[in-house]
């Protein structure tokens, strides 16, 4: 039987690029000469901090880190920008969060979603991934289809299709 899985995830390696090209373009940059900019990324916990001397340059900051990650081809969804930035010392620091794989939630409005929309195939949550599996590959692209089209709030990698 056809099948496909529902993933969201980041290649760490893709992130570590683009965390590059936002260092460099940030020391280039006129407005951040003599200013200390911080830009790291945390590999394991998936999590990026910065750190900047106002609040308005960590705003540019992360308006390049932004632009500079969708042309490495990151959604902007993956970031998760909810933790507000906070003074400590001359700087500000910010924590951003990279979200790497589906959660239980989101799985399941997934899911919803697909038994909602009435297709003839079966949908599973695994770990951090959500298996469909249909009969026929037009059932399986008309999930797709609803899927790229409903507004989730989260990046969604559709891999491992399987005839």
């Amino acid at each position: 039987m056809p099948s496909f899985d529902i993933a969201s995830e980041v290649d760490i390696q893709t992130l570590d690029n683009a965390i590059n090209t936002v260092r460099k373009e940030i020391s280039t940059r006129f407005d951040f000469r003599d200013s200390p900019v911080t830009v790291d990324l945390n590999k394991k916990e998936y999590k990026i901090v910065l750190e900047v001397e106002s609040d308005m340059k960590m705003k540019q900051v992360i308006d390049v880190l932004i632009s500079r990650a969708m042309k490495q081809g990151i959604d902007a969804g993956a970031f998760d920008f909810s933790k507000d930035a906070y003074p400590s010392g001359k700087v500000v620091k910010k924590e951003i969060g990279v979200r790497n794989g589906l959660k239980q939630d989101d799985a399941k409005k997934i899911v919803k979603l697909i038994k909602d929309g009435g297709f003839k195939v079966q949908a599973a949550i695994m770990d951090d991934i959500v298996r469909v599996t249909g009969k026929k590959i037009d059932d399986l692209q008309a999930v797709i289809a609803k899927c790229r089209s409903a507004e989730l709030g989260i990046p969604l990698q559709f891999v491992n299709m399987k005839n």
